[in-house]
This record gives structure tokens, sequence and C-alpha cells, in this order.
């Protein structure tokens, strides 16, 4: 919550009638509030809207979308398949998930729709969400912080949908293609409740989401004076390291392959933060200069 040292909060910009010029006007503790209740309620009102539509079309997101990952003619097995036959790695190809879906609880699937639901509308109302979040923000930023912030909302956003495509398309798969065939013994059957495997593919989706906003929490530690390029720089090799166990942990899979396809992604990431910061941090010293 944007709140500063005194007990006004300025919120919002009038034309003053004498000199025509734009002058903020102050809004109480309770006004503030009042401000951010609305806010929540038209993103939480839009999220229903698109859980709604959710519901409805649920048949046909589940069978395209959802479940499209737990069968060998999913994208991104089929790919893998072309790749293992260009490099000579037949392992790699896909033929078959073992395993199988069911519902344990008589509300299992109707919870499971619900669940699905509310997940999907998430992901579609995100952009007006984060947006009405900026909308309650940017008053209390200062007029060079919200020149710094410009296209904040279109940047989280397209990232935060490139993040849900990789994790979609690339590290889901690769963990459940794993999971699902890893056996102990051969006699034990791999039967996955379908909460379960919801969760998973939820979790997994999601968390490559957040992990694409790395650009964007550099760019913010940066402009803090948190971040610099130069820790950045210094710590590359870390970084390489880190992003290597987490491509190891993300992708449990034994080959090679599958973890650096999962790693390179998440280094260019890392190097384009090292970029913003490096962009933020010559402006900050234009800035003090001047």
């Amino acid at each position: 919550m944007p709140l500063d040292q005194s007990p006004y909060i300025h919120y919002d910009d009038n034309e003053d009638e004498h000199t025509g010029e734009h002058v903020e006007k102050e809004m109480t503790f309770i006004e503030h509030l009042e401000e951010l209740r609305w806010h929540i309620i038209r993103s939480v009102a839009a999220i229903l809207v698109f859980m709604i539509a959710a519901w409805v079309m649920m048949g046909k997101i589940f069978n395209l979308v959802i479940l499209a990952p737990s069968r060998p003619d999913f994208w991104t097995y089929r790919k893998l398949c072309e790749l293992g036959d260009k490099v000579g790695i037949p392992s790699l190809c896909v033929e078959k998930l073992n395993f199988s879906l069911m519902s344990r609880e008589v509300s299992g699937q109707f919870m499971m729709q619900l669940t699905a639901s509310a997940i999907v509308g998430l992901l579609v109302a995100f952009p007006y969400v984060f947006w009405e979040i900026w909308r309650f923000i940017k008053p209390g930023l200062k007029i060079t912080e919200k020149k710094a912030a410009t296209g904040s909302v279109f940047f989280v956003t397209a990232l935060f949908f490139l993040g849900i495509m990789f994790g979609y398309y690339v590290v889901a798969p690769f963990a459940i293609n794993f999971l699902v065939n890893f056996q102990i013994d051969p006699s034990i059957e791999n039967q996955f409740d379908i909460q379960s495997y919801i969760s998973v593919l939820a979790t997994l989706t999601l968390a490559c989401g957040v992990t694409f906003q790395l650009p964007m929490a550099i760019l913010v530690l940066t402009r803090i004076g948190i971040v610099t390029p130069a820790f950045l720089k210094e710590y590359r090799k870390h970084a390489f390291v880190i992003i290597l166990i987490v491509a190891a942990i993300i992708t449990p899979s034994p080959d090679m392959i599958s973890q650096v396809l999962v790693a390179i992604p998440l280094y260019i990431l890392f190097e384009i933060s090292i970029l913003v910061s490096q962009r933020i941090y010559n402006k900050k010293l234009k800035e003090t200069e001047s």
C-alpha cells in the first residue's frame, strides 16, 4: 500500500481553475482504503467472469489443454522425438506415459472442475488484475519513478505469459514424463488422482510464470539500490550453478539434454536481467551527476 509519512495520500490529479496546472488531490486514509476496496472488487469480478466462462467450456479446456501433457501425442513429446532422431538419441522420444488418471472421491470431479476453472480464470484475468494493482500504486510514485516504470504492465504481463508457456510446454512435460514413468518395481501400477495431476501441472506452470519476472524484480532492486550490475556480473558463475541445480530439480529426468533445454532459457533470463540492471544503474548515475 503506497502510504506516505503524512496522514494524507496523494492519489489523483486535478486541474487548478486559476493556473490551469495539474495539482494533486489529497485523500484521507479511509478514502484511500475505499479506493483500494474498489480495485480489489473489480479484480475479483474479472476473475469470476473468466472463471465462469472456463467452467462453461471446461470440457474442451480439459481435453485440449489440461490433459494434453498426459498423452504421448503432445506437441513437446513429438518435438522431442524429432530431436532424438536428428541427434541419434532415441531415448528422447516419448512413446508411452505409464499411468492412468482417476477420481477417488465422491466430490472429486466437481472440485477438480472448480479448481481448474479458478486457475484458468486467474490466468486469463492476470493482465487486468495487474493493471488494477498498478493503477493503485502509480499515484504514490514520484514523477521519475513513474517514467522509469513506463510499460511495466505490458512487460510484467508479457514475461508472465512467456513463463506460463515455458512451464506448460517445457518444464511440466519433462517432469510429468519422468514421474509417471518412474517405477520401483514393474508390479506397481501408477494410478494418480486427477487432482494430484492438476496440482503438479498448475504448480510447475505458475512457478515458471513467477520465475520469468526476474528481469522486473532486478529492475526494482536496482532502482532502490539493493542490486548493482557489478554485483550480478561478479556472481554470474554462482548464478549459472544455481540455474543448473534448479533445472535439475525441475526436470528430474536423468538425461542432460532435458536439463540443458530448461537451463538455457533461465540463463538467458539472467543475462537480460544484467542488461536491465546496467541500464537502470547508468540512468541513476546520470541523474546523480546532473
